[in-house]
């Protein structure tokens, strides 16, 4: 299946779940770090963090593991997300299920800097409709 490449921005890119041999192709795609939001204990041992560290290292890509929970937006969550954005040496891509988490995380690292309705004009766009979150990423924003 291919990799759906979902750029909120230029630099920061979500999808849903992908595979060991999927790294080459985000790397040939110009990207310098992956996140994974994902929880071991959704997938199969052949997708846990682990297996996908070493893929992700043999292609020449940073590797973060941020697991989130449907629900788990915590402080601590942001900014786990925020610091590994920060430290990328280039456009991050990151995944989750259906990259839902994944692009929730990242507005509400961004809430500070960039208004809630822009957030929300731009996951709508990409197939995430968050009005629901609305209040959450307020909250962040106040952070």
């Amino acid at each position: 299946m291919p990799i759906e490449f979902r750029r909120l921005t230029p630099d920061y890119c979500v999808s849903p779940q992908i595979a060991p041999q999927d790294f080459a192709a985000i790397k040939a795609a110009g990207f310098a770090m992956v996140i994974n939001n994902r929880p071991d204990g959704e997938v199969g041992p052949d997708l846990h963090s682990d297996a996908l560290a070493a893929a992700a290292k043999a292609a020449g890509l940073a590797y973060i593991v941020n697991p989130i929970t449907p629900g788990s937006f915590t402080p601590e969550l942001v900014a786990a997300q925020e610091q590994a954005i920060n430290s990328a040496n280039g456009p991050v891509f990151a995944y989750c299920a259906s990259g839902n988490r994944s692009t929730l995380a990242w507005e509400l690292v961004k809430a500070p800097e960039i208004p809630v309705e822009i957030l929300l004009e731009i996951s709508s766009s990409h197939g995430y409709i968050h009005d629901q979150f609305a209040p959450l990423i307020a909250a962040f924003a106040k952070r």
